[in-house]
């Protein structure tokens, strides 16, 4: 258990202090609201993707880390939330309670597509599930440590066509084609299944102390959710909105607010689909997505958030010549805004 320093500084009013700040800027965000500067994102945060170690020690461990951090959290241009992700198997989480062989390659998580056919996949058994039970007892001893100023990070419960092409490969997409039933059944499967995960941790979490997937870069107000769409760009945009967009659209509607999809590669097929859907309020892009700021930023509604990773194809200026500061949360490795005057 943690020690009175440590528990003291992750209780730190001053750090509380600037989190509602913070907090109150993304909430006009998200309100419409112009804000006098744009909002900068740059998370403290410690995750691990470790299913081998014993996550208590890790989880104290981590937030003695994050403690020293506190003076860093106070900033007032920046938004530093502090946060900590307990993530075993990190994108491949999933995959593993659905009984996939995952294992570990370079240094990285891999899996192994199933064996079984396009349409015959069960629900697993979450409760004998090691890696789920881990992270479930790993997250009810976080709200144990009774530390206000610091966020929990859900794994990654990614998203139904992600886990899909994870546990069949090209297989669940030519069974869109050729096999529609049995695609259709499958992808149900495996979205009722994420949607348990969910249900979960709303039941059992307060909104205000859990956020999901890598939340230092990916903050939103409490009550909304997230997925991954990393593999839409695999699909057309009729196969989206006939296979995966009622799913996904299921999943977000769990939240109060709707939520986020994350988006790093071409996607821009869909955005007629996710501008339709009042449950898609924020939208994450970095690397290949970025690039696609232009293309976001004019299509999609002006309640619509936009994440963007700043990275050399798409720099701090360039993001500000296309949105202005509007409807914009930038991800940046900095301390300090840039002088904003002049825009």
């Amino acid at each position: 258990m943690l020690d009175r320093t440590t528990h003291a500084a992750l209780n730190n009013p001053e750090v509380q202090a600037a989190f509602d700040y913070h907090q109150q800027r993304l909430r006009d965000l998200f309100a419409g609201r112009n804000l006098d500067s744009v909002l900068v994102l740059n998370g403290i945060g410690c995750s691990t993707e470790d299913d081998s170690l014993q996550w208590e020690a890790w989880l104290d461990n981590s937030l003695e880390y994050l403690a020293q951090r506190t003076p860093d959290a106070c900033n007032r241009a920046v938004f530093r939330p502090l946060t900590i992700n307990y993530n075993p198997h990190g994108v491949h989480f999933v995959d593993d309670l659905f009984g996939a062989e995952v294992f570990l390659l370079d240094g990285g998580w891999q899996v192994r597509p199933l064996s079984s056919p396009v349409g015959t996949l069960t629900a697993p058994d979450l409760e004998t599930n090691p890696t789920w039970r881990a992270v479930r007892d790993c997250s009810l001893a976080f709200l144990e440590r009774d530390v206000a100023n610091v966020t929990f990070g859900l794994p990654t419960i990614a998203s139904v066509l992600n886990i899909a092409v994870n546990l069949y490969g090209q297989e669940i997409l030519l069974a869109m084609l050729q096999d529609p039933e049995a695609a259709h059944h499958d992808l149900q499967i495996i979205n009722d299944v994420l949607c348990e995960l969910h249900r979960w941790y709303l039941a059992n979490l307060p909104p205000e102390r859990y956020q999901c997937i890598v939340p230092d870069q990916r903050f939103q107000l409490p009550g909304y959710g997230q997925l991954c769409g990393c593999t839409t760009q695999l699909i057309s945009a009729r196969a989206y909105a006939e296979f995966i967009a009622p799913l996904d659209h299921a999943l977000l509607s769990l939240y109060p607010h709707g939520g986020m999809i994350h988006l790093c590669g071409s996607h821009t097929q869909h955005l007629a689909t996710w501008k339709s859907l009042q449950v898609f309020r924020a939208f994450q892009i970095n690397d290949r997505a970025a690039e696609d700021l232009h293309v976001y930023f004019h299509g999609l509604r002006d309640d619509q958030i936009i994440y963007v990773n700043a990275f050399a194809g798409m720099p701090f200026d360039r993001i500000m010549d296309i949105t202005g500061g509007r409807r914009v949360v930038i991800v940046e490795n900095r301390e300090q805004l840039p002088d904003l005057k002049g825009r």
